[in-house]
């Protein structure tokens, strides 16, 4: 017998399998009913190693999750883990989705039912962001970062402040998904580290095998309206992601760097806490490459020093044509002609 506690959650929950490469692939799944998904006009794939019939996709939104069967004779994968033909695997929010051979990428949401499907389309009319990568290593914990291990004025956790700031996060708008991060950053399973004034998250898509978020609890929206009163907070933000670097440099040949995208797709501020092998499938395409390995990506002391000189950020004209370079080594600055030829040539610098 469903429970109406059941009842009312199919019935206020919608899912939607949703495209991360091209958004405007959004796919409501009715709750209980098997749907056949692949090659065609509503994934918009025409690569023909797709079967038309790919994946059976079974929702269930009381429990929030879809049962995936592999039909196509090509392998169908979940965080590149293969299913197998005719093989069942439940795909979770925050989990992708690989429809065939490790691409066209998609992930799964559970919403509040919409009354006007254009609500759904207007998601269609931007890009889907290149930077908020899906994260596969082990959940992380940090034995060494502690919050007195921060340099902070006042050692005691203001409780108060930071509970009214997460509250403004969580009041402002997350249907879009330039919002993401502000539902991320309250997900204690993302969590990884915390005090009063920031939260630290495993970024979803990374871009590299050790890649972390740094973000405020403070609402801002971007550099851009970063000022000489959040010097002090971008000082502690810069602190804790050394503690980060501090704790994994032992565990990476490559370095790390810490930054900020000088025109981020994602709304609400965040540091960036990667290392510079970037070995990860997340990484696809030119846009990827050059979002952390050109002067689109500003370190971070160059943005607290340009605080300090001028109070605010100053990004210079033709930032965004700088997604558009040449691919080049980031150690050696030779030039590759494409991101598997990249990413075979790292290996070089980066062996395990």
């Amino acid at each position: 017998m469903v429970t109406a506690g059941v009842l009312n959650i199919v019935k206020m929950l919608e899912c939607w399998l949703v495209g991360i490469e091209n958004t405007c692939s959004r796919i409501k799944l009715p709750h209980a009913v098997p749907v056949l998904i692949g090659r065609g006009p509503e994934t918009q794939i025409v690569d023909k190693k797709c079967s038309r019939h790919q994946v059976q996709l079974t929702s269930d939104c009381s429990k929030g999750y879809i049962k995936v069967k592999q039909i196509g004779t090509n392998p169908t994968s979940i965080d590149s883990v293969d299913i197998g033909k005719d093989q069942e695997v439940k795909l979770k929010p925050g989990h992708v989705l690989h429809m065939v051979n490790k691409l066209y990428p998609y992930t799964v949401e559970f919403v509040k039912g919409q009354s006007d499907s254009k609500d759904q389309l207007k998601k269609c009319t931007s890009k889907r962001p290149h930077e908020n990568s899906l994260n596969k290593s082990p959940e992380t914990k940090f034995s060494k970062l502690q919050f007195n291990d921060v340099p902070d004025g006042n050692q005691r956790t203001n409780n108060s402040t930071a509970e009214q700031q997460q509250h403004t996060i969580q009041s402002e708008n997350k249907g879009h998904w330039s919002q993401g991060l502000k539902v991320s950053m309250q997900d204690p399973k993302m969590q990884i580290f915390k005090d009063d004034k920031v939260v630290v998250i495993k970024d979803k898509y990374p871009k590299a095998r050790y890649h972390w978020l740094v973000l405020p609890w403070q609402s801002i929206s971007s550099l851009k309206a970063l000022r000489s009163e959040h010097l002090e907070l971008l000082h502690h933000m810069h602190a804790v992601g050394e503690n980060i670097i501090r704790d994994h440099s032992s565990l990476s040949r490559a370095k790390f760097r810490l930054g900020y995208h000088a025109i981020p797709s994602m709304s609400h501020i965040h540091l960036h806490v990667i290392s510079q092998d970037f070995d990860s499938p997340c990484l696809k395409n030119k846009k990827h490459w050059n979002s952390f390995t050109t002067e689109y990506f500003l370190d971070s002391q160059e943005v607290i020093d340009m605080i300090k000189l001028k109070g605010k950020v100053e990004v210079k004209d033709g930032t965004s044509e700088l997604l558009k370079s040449p691919l080049k080594c980031n150690v050696c600055k030779v030039q590759q002609a494409t991101i598997p030829q990249l990413k075979e040539h790292l290996k070089k610098h980066f062996t395990s």
